[in-house]
């Protein structure tokens, strides 16, 4: 969707780590620290490839994408960086989403997951913004 929508798409990830993981938590908070280094998008992709998933797996998750470690620990234990967790979660909460992963364009929940189905629901997003940039008669 981005290489094909390079100008009018933008990925907004939000946390939401499930009680029923006990990592997740830990996941989300490493994935927040990681992105004060630049870094969200590999450490997202290292730790889902991570198995088992433990505090020891996510460190040398870190680790392998190169963080400075010693920075990384001190962002895993800010409170700023749960705090960012914690509102990622009310923001969830808020939007009725209870699983992951939950996809909106828009602020439209998209049901059907399909590639022609989500590139069908940006084009309607950008004719529907066209429409309203246009001065009426």
């Amino acid at each position: 969707m981005l290489e094909k929508n390079p100008d009018n798409v933008k990925i907004v990830f939000k946390h939401l780590p499930l009680r029923m993981h006990n990592m997740a938590e830990t996941a989300a908070l490493a994935a927040a620290a990681a992105q004060k280094q630049g870094k969200f998008w590999q450490m997202h992709d290292a730790l889902f490839n991570t198995r088992p998933l433990t505090k020891k797996g996510i460190d040398k998750a870190a680790e392998s994408i190169g963080l400075d470690m010693e920075q990384f620990k001190k962002d895993m234990a800010d409170p700023a960086t749960r705090q960012k967790v914690i509102k990622d979660m009310l923001d969830a909460s808020k939007a009725d989403v209870s699983g992951t992963p939950t996809l909106f364009i828009n602020g439209h929940r998209v049901k059907d997951r399909s590639l022609s189905s989500i590139q069908e629901m940006i084009d309607q997003e950008l004719k529907a913004s066209a429409n309203s940039k246009q001065p009426s008669s």
